[in-house]
């Protein structure tokens, strides 16, 4: 089971990589990626799993901070879905949108690591 866990860490926190890092590597001209909506349900799954594995374990979970980082993590998605959409079709996708989802994301990992 720790095996389980620390791979599902592995891949939550690799998710987070990858939405910040193409971010910051369209900075001067936000954008969203496709890759980026694919790591927010990869964090979003992850995430999910991980909350049940901690349930099954001692159950000692402080449940505001999930339903915290659920609720951002679920418009990190949207926002993402909505970004790459624009993104495959050609429309310009908004800088506010794209950089949304970039600030959301860090957003949600420092809830995770401060909260």
């Amino acid at each position: 089971m720790d095996f389980l866990q620390s791979f599902l860490v592995f891949l939550h926190i690799l998710g987070a990589a990858i939405i910040v890092g193409i971010w910051f590597a369209k900075i001067k001209n936000p954008t969203v990626m496709p890759g980026q909506f694919h790591a927010a349900l990869l964090q979003l799954v992850t995430g999910l799993l991980l909350v049940g594995l901690a349930e099954m374990g001692d159950g000692s979970l402080n449940h505001i901070k999930i339903a915290v980082k659920l609720t951002v993590a679920l418009v990190i998605a949207v926002m993402a879905f909505i970004g790459q959409r624009k993104y495959k079709k050609g429309q310009p996708v908004g800088k506010g949108l794209a950089n949304g989802v970039g600030i959301l994301t860090v957003l949600n990992i420092a809830l995770a690591t401060m909260w």
